[in-house]
């Protein structure tokens, strides 16, 4: 098949080597495991084969993700990166919707986009993966973290034997021909780096996106093969059990790579499933509910700062302050949805974004000899006429209550959400918070 052409999206200051095959009446942002490159795949018989039957579902919009393939050789990023070059690849490509299909490490980021943006999401398709990748008490079948760092230090040492390297991780199909299997290892030798999917697949070990299943709001199908040595059956279970409404499809055979086994019965599956989007038409109504982090800050003991400064000087110290608030906001790509006093509420489309930006709020305002306190947390907002609201803004309002002068202070759910992103935390344990039924486990961030 003639390799399609090669375009880039540039995300931040990164630029995304993207293609665009096929036409029809959706769109279809694939994700694939580790490593893909955009060229080489398609001079390999059964990816080639594969993504050209995609293509014919709808347009199919693939990428090599950031430091991987045809694109920017980076080191590291966070989750919400790589959600941001999946919107600068549909933006390139002009796609205001897809249905976002995620292989292996790629579920966990394409759940997380379609929460995050419920809007541009048609529909979502998980394939063998799970919502961790490291033993949790609610996961107890996944293997330890020890075990998971044990098999990528394997690899990292086969590199040079790129069947070996794929076989270690899982990827060299068992079904699979001598010449497949070379066909598969020499994309992924070509594709990244030992060290860059090392530091991958670490950063993965960190990911946990549990608590964001349930706020998934858009049509999803999850399917796995039902005898992976590498995946437990148990994982799908738990993505469907703990999505509203999805769909579970357990497949036969063995095979990691989708491109490989029993292929006909897995777009049997993804066609019917597709179908049923498009006739209910659900994608096509606006969301009234996202995930979100909210942010809330406050001045430290402003009441004896304004009684010690006087009204007219108060007032022009809180103005300096807002204009320093609303600085950093911009500059994070925060939303404002509330100022009451000397307290900030905002909305931030990713974690760490607002982590960094409750440490610039302290840092600008501290020029004016003021300390804020912050709290954050990432859950389900419902969205009011553009304004925030639900549990989630209750929960991250009563973490800002119990920081201290100077602090950063988040729930379990933050933390989840911002591996790879180098922020680091100390524990401040289990909280009962006023008006809310459960106990959350906080953390402070490190500066």
């Amino acid at each position: 098949m003639e390799v399609p052409q090669t375009h880039y999206a540039l995300s931040g200051d990164v630029n995304i080597a993207y293609q665009v095959v096929g036409e029809g009446p959706l769109d279809l942002v694939f994700i694939p495991s580790l490593t893909h490159h955009v060229e080489l795949v398609w001079e390999n018989p059964p990816q080639a084969q594969f993504f050209g039957r995609l293509a014919s579902i709808g347009r199919l919009l693939l990428f090599d993700k950031r430091g991987t393939g045809m694109s920017d050789h980076v080191v590291g990023a966070t989750l919400e990166e790589r959600m941001d070059d999946i919107r600068a690849v549909m933006d390139a490509a002009g796609s205001e919707r897809a249905v976002v299909a995620g292989l292996g490490e790629g579920g966990p980021l394409c759940a997380l986009f379609a929460a995050t943006y419920p809007e541009r999401t048609t529909a979502l398709v998980l394939l063998n993966t799970a919502p961790r990748f490291a033993r949790s008490p609610e996961l107890p079948w996944l293997p330890t973290r020890a075990e998971r760092q044990r098999e990528v230090d394997a690899m990292v040492r086969a590199w040079s034997d790129p069947q070996a390297a794929a076989d270690q991780f899982g990827i060299g199909s068992p079904s699979a021909t001598d010449e497949e299997r070379q066909g598969f290892a020499r994309v992924m030798r070509l594709s990244v780096s030992p060290g860059s999917a090392a530091a991958y697949l670490r950063m993965n070990m960190d990911v946990d996106i549990s608590d964001v299943l349930p706020l998934i709001r858009v049509p999803t199908l999850v399917m796995q093969r039902k005898d992976l040595g590498v995946m437990d059956m148990r994982s799908a279970h738990y993505l469907a059990e703990h999505i509203p409404g999805a769909r579970l499809v357990e497949l036969p055979g063995r095979d990691f790579a989708p491109q490989l086994g029993d292929t006909d019965r897995l777009f049997a599956e993804l066609e019917s499933f597709l179908k049923d989007v498009v006739e209910g038409g659900q994608w096509e109504t606006e969301p009234d509910r996202i995930l979100a982090t909210v942010l809330f800050t406050d001045i430290v003991d402003s009441t004896a700062r304004a009684a010690e400064l006087g009204d007219r000087a108060w007032r022009q110290l809180l103005q300096k302050h807002h204009e320093a608030v609303r600085s950093q906001l911009g500059r994070f790509r925060g939303k404002e949805m509330d100022t009451a006093g000397d307290g900030f509420f905002a909305t931030f489309d990713g974690p760490a974004r607002a982590i960094r930006c409750a440490f610039a709020i302290g840092e600008s305002v501290g020029g004016l000899d003021l300390d804020v306190r912050a709290g954050l947390h990432s859950g389900e907002c419902e969205l009011v006429e553009g304004k925030a609201g639900g549990i989630a803004v209750h929960i991250g309002a009563r973490v800002a209550s119990l920081a201290e002068p100077g602090e950063v202070l988040v729930s379990s759910t933050v933390k989840d959400l911002v591996a790879g992103s180098g922020i680091e935390f100390e524990d401040r344990g289990e909280h009962q918070l006023k008006g809310i039924s459960e106990a959350w486990r906080l953390f402070t961030v490190v500066p």
